[in-house]
């Protein structure tokens, strides 16, 4: 069946894009509204602000990709699609960090789950951090109107084998589990969401609220790495960007200028605070890129007598949050439990087992099953917290160091999947940890992990969301935005992506960010009108 590709016909159409790869000489340009970044945060504000009458121009450094290009390959998907082609560590190296670097950004590569943000964290945010106008009813309206508009449903088919393992293993035990909804239309089940969907059912900004922004008149402009903002005293008087070669690799020399009347920032949590940093904005309370959270991301894995095929059907379709707040806010580390899709490059990535033993892992795919483990980082003193830096070429790094309460969190974690994984059947589990051996029981299990050494490069970690390092409060003193995302010494700049939260938030974060840039696009529109 052919798939008509929806995003090269809008190019057929004449949609304004450019590709800054091709430049053969400077350019300077000129909207409204310019925003760097179209994922989550950029593309639901273009949209809106597209509608609303203002010249809208979208600025991307990655490449364009539509479907036609996804094939479900992924040596093709992760050198282009992904930040660092998927090679984004922490400064140490111990923690994997996947993000997007496409037109669409994340949410072209991400597995689809689609959680509003818990009533705890909203409390959280506005009692500790000083967040005023996102509590729970007030963010309900933007959340359905993001939903109805991305198609957010809980997921109405059976799970897959590898996503059946942790609802029967809750089951078994008595804990909670849930399906997840997912941001999909006439979704083919077919399992490869993080190399990019071929038949544009997921409902990504590449295939929604970009496409919208364009045909609305606005302009996208990608391979166009902004590198600063030129400062005239407390406004923003333009963006300087770098055009990159067709690999988004290396500057081809050439520069592009973009003037405007407001600018926002939805590079997310990492590249947004770098611009800042870069350019030299005010920092008068040294905050940029403090306090940048994880969803420190922990594995287990587990062999089965029966076939899971665990690289095929919808990537995440049940989820438990059993151990997620049942201490309260702040008590111990609290953690949401899912399983990730397993294709071959990906599962050999996160097992990290060299030579003999990781193909023998390898060999038992077809049998496997993983959990993984999102632990809720940023709500007790003692939680690790990033800082976002800049190397001596200005490209940015977050260096994350565990604190003793991560690493009592990390250790919970390995027990309470090791022990679903077993009540669901499995014959062997063994922690995804380079000191782990497999285990045939809990008993045997709980010995293991009780003495694995969780220091760093042991415990193979990662993480697929970012937050904070700009965060929003109304107080100055501890806080880069307002709670609109305005920012607080610079007036014509506004910041719409996750570096915006205070903390991490407790689930995946995409309908997060696009609840809070609907409401703050929107009033953003109102006051430029």
């Amino acid at each position: 069946m052919l798939i008509p590709d929806l995003f090269r016909q809008g190019l057929e159409r004449g949609w304004q894009v450019q590709n800054a790869s091709q430049l053969e000489e400077d350019l300077t340009l000129e909207a409204d509204i310019a925003i760097v970044g179209s994922g989550a945060g950029g593309a639901t504000s273009a949209e809106i602000l597209s509608a609303a009458g203002f010249r809208v121009l979208l600025i991307e450094e990655g490449g364009l990709f539509t479907s036609s290009d996804f094939r479900m390959q992924e040596n093709e998907a992760y050198p282009t699609l992904y930040q660092e082609g998927l090679g984004r560590l922490s400064k140490d190296g111990a923690i994997t960090i996947l993000q997007g670097r496409a037109v669409g950004g994340t949410t072209l590569v991400n597995w689809t789950s689609s959680f509003r943000t818990p009533d705890q964290t909203l409390a959280h945010w506005a009692s500790e951090h000083g967040v005023v106008g996102h509590d729970s009813r007030s963010m309900a309206p933007w959340f359905e109107r993001m939903e109805q508009r991305l198609g957010v449903e809980r997921w109405a088919a059976e799970p897959n084998a590898n996503n059946d393992v942790l609802r029967r293993g809750c089951e078994e035990l008595g804990l909670h589990w849930a399906v997840i909804p997912r941001n999909v239309r006439g979704c083919w089940n077919l399992g490869y969401c993080g190399l990019g969907c071929p038949t544009n059912a997921k409902q990504s900004m590449l295939v929604t609220c970009i496409p919208a922004m364009l045909d609305q008149g606005g302009s996208l402009l990608y391979l166009a790495r902004a590198d600063r903002l030129l400062l005239a005293g407390d406004r923003v008087a333009g963006i300087e960007c770098l055009a990159m070669d067709e690999r988004c690799v290396a500057p081809t020399g050439r520069r592009v200028r973009v003037r405007a009347r407001h600018y926002i920032l939805a590079g997310g949590a990492i590249n947004s605070p770098a611009l800042l940093m870069r350019s030299e904005a005010p920092d008068p309370h040294h905050l940029l890129g403090k306090r940048t959270f994880l969803h420190l991301t922990s594995f287990s894995w587990a062999q089965f007598d029966h076939l899971i095929n665990p690289f095929y059907g919808a990537p995440q379709s049940i989820y438990s949050d059993h151990f997620q707040w049942r201490d309260g806010v702040t008590g111990p580390m609290g953690y949401k439990l899912e399983v990730p899709p397993m294709q071959p490059g990906f599962s050999a990535t996160v097992l990290g087992e060299p030579g003999t033993p990781g193909a023998g892992l390898m060999e038992q795919l077809p049998n496997s099953n993983m959990l993984l483990a999102l632990l809720r980082d940023g709500f007790h003193p003692d939680s690790a917290s990033g800082t976002v830096t800049l190397r001596g070429d200005g490209s940015p790094v977050l260096d994350y160091q565990l604190t003793d309460y991560t690493r009592e969190g990390l250790r919970r974690s390995y027990l309470s999947m090791a022990e679903i994984q077993f009540a669901a059947g499995a014959k062997l589990v063994k922690t995804v940890h380079r000191d782990a051996t497999p285990a045939r029981n809990m008993a045997q299990a709980r010995e293991i992990i009780e003495q694995l050494p969780l220091e760093r490069y042991r415990a193979l970690l990662g993480s697929a969301h970012v937050m904070g390092g700009c965060s929003m409060g109304e107080d100055p003193q501890h806080a880069v935005t307002d709670s609109l995302g305005r920012h607080h010494q610079l007036e014509n700049l506004s910041i719409h992506d996750g570096s915006l939260f205070p903390t991490s938030i407790g689930a995946n974060p995409q309908l997060s960010i696009y609840g809070l840039t609907a409401k703050l696009a929107s009033l953003l529109a109102e006051r430029l009108a």
